[in-house]
């Protein structure tokens, strides 16, 4: 007698979506998503938490005429899956018109698929995982001066994605994601002071050793302590790269088709023109090996590719998924990001502003007095108006060097002006999924002691 053959996750999707056709459905698109995630916490010296885990999730999303409808389901059994075309059907008919949902037509969807080295096929033990926990708190816990601490982790993650359309599209790829982190406090009663380091890669083997990151976080917070107040004034202000990413990631909100869409972006009539300062360059790039964010396709199976959103300070696109485009009469770009139970949206992938041409230090140099910024806090950015005002701290730039540490401040600005007024150092390192060097922008108002 034959075996019987395993249902794949092909099999499953293109079901639901001769299902969803032949119970009055126009178009149809499905996507399931199976996850793995552990994770381990260490604190002072003991085991704190492991976690483990597993899910399944698929959703269906179907078109009968202008009306559209979600249904999901952690069930993946046949008998489960059996009425959720059915189902779906019969609520998009009852749902308002959307004149702008949509499928992604034929013509914009991949058709070959890059293999892009985004999956890890070793999963790290449980064993593994608080070794590297117990190491990088340990590391961080040596450092002279540290008094306590918030954990190490080390996690892990695995992600298979299916998606299939009823314009023919079937893609599927897995990706994992690997990281190690850890928060530590130095000092003692009220002058304590905080400060972390994580790494995160898509193969262990990428990773930033325990011992490294736990002593970065512990350098770094020994070097916070005492912090002295400045008084408010205009001056340069130095971002960080762990703080730098923040202002690509403004960017991208203001360009986002969503936000174009609906009117409510301070750049949205500068299509075309000066945003940044000249020479500035930024550059989404989902096929990047390895990349954080790489993705072989979107998630509405169109297939994408490396852009320049900003060329020599010029602003060159949108950022749109297939829906955003439609409402704006253009074309997606290819960066549609969708869970299983709503519409997609448009997202960024591996997002970067290119390294400029001085180092962090040649870009202080000059500055007689200055902020160099290594944390922010509070979301006070205006995303319409492009009104800038987050609370910081940092250190002190006294001629050209870093003086000591400063803390309870603001900074403010405009972003229109922020990015015409910025100066990108050479040390770009691909780090998070978006990625930015030390920026230096010109004038920003300091409100302190």
């Amino acid at each position: 007698m034959a075996s019987k053959q395993k249902t794949t996750a092909e099999d499953i999707l293109s079901g639901l979506i001769r299902g969803a056709r032949a119970a009055g459905a126009d178009a149809a698109d499905a996507l399931i998503v199976e996850s793995v995630s552990s994770a381990v916490s260490y604190r002072l010296g003991n085991l704190e938490d492991v976690e483990r885990a597993e899910s399944s999730d698929l959703g269906l999303r179907v078109f009968v005429g202008e009306r559209v409808a979600f249904v999901s389901s952690t069930d993946l059994r046949p008998a489960a899956l059996k009425e959720l075309p059915e189902r779906a059907v019969a609520m998009a008919k009852l749902a308002p018109e959307d004149r702008f949902a949509c499928l992604a037509p034929a013509d914009l969807l991949a058709r070959k698929i890059p293999d892009l080295d985004i999956e890890d096929k070793a999963e790290p033990s449980t064993e593994t995982l608080i070794a590297a926990a117990k190491a990088v708190e340990g590391a961080a816990m040596a450092v002279a001066g540290i008094t306590n601490s918030e954990g190490g982790s080390a996690n892990f993650g695995r992600n298979a994605i299916a998606l299939a359309t009823s314009e023919g599209f079937f893609g599927r790829y897995a990706a994992t994601s690997h990281s190690i982190g850890v928060a530590v406090l130095g000092g003692e009663g009220m002058e304590m002071e905080r400060d972390y380091d994580y790494a995160s890669a898509r193969h262990a083997a990428d990773l930033d050793r325990p011992d490294d990151i736990g002593r970065r976080a512990g350098e770094r917070t020994i070097a916070r302590l005492h912090p002295r107040k400045v008084k408010s004034q205009a001056v340069p202000v130095i971002f960080d790269p762990r703080v730098s990413t923040g202002l690509v990631g403004h960017f991208v909100s203001a360009i986002s088709g969503t936000a174009i869409a609906r009117g409510v972006s301070f750049l949205k009539d500068r299509m075309g023109k000066s945003v940044f300062a000249a020479g500035i360059r930024i550059i989404d790039d989902p096929h990047r090996l390895r990349g954080l964010r790489s993705k072989p396709f979107d998630g509405e199976g169109v297939r994408n590719q490396k852009m320049t959103f900003v060329e020599d300070g010029v602003l060159q696109s949108w950022l749109l998924d297939c829906g955003t485009a439609k409402q704006l009469g253009l074309t997606s770009t290819g960066h549609a990001a969708r869970g299983t139970g709503g519409p997609p949206s448009p997202s960024p992938t591996n997002l970067y502003m290119e390294a400029g041409a001085q180092s962090p230090e040649a870009l202080m140099a000059d500055i007689k007095s200055g902020f160099y910024v290594t944390e922010m806090m509070g979301m006070g950015v205006n995303n319409v108006t492009g009104d800038y005002s987050r609370g910081a701290s940092g250190f002190w730039i006294e001629n050209g060097k870093i003086a000591y540490p400063v803390a309870g401040v603001t900074i403010a600005g405009n972003l229109k002006d922020m990015f015409q007024h910025m100066t990108p150092a050479s040390d770009l390192e691909f780090r998070y999924g978006t990625n930015a060097p030390t920026l230096r922008v010109e004038g920003m108002t300091l409100a302190g002691a």
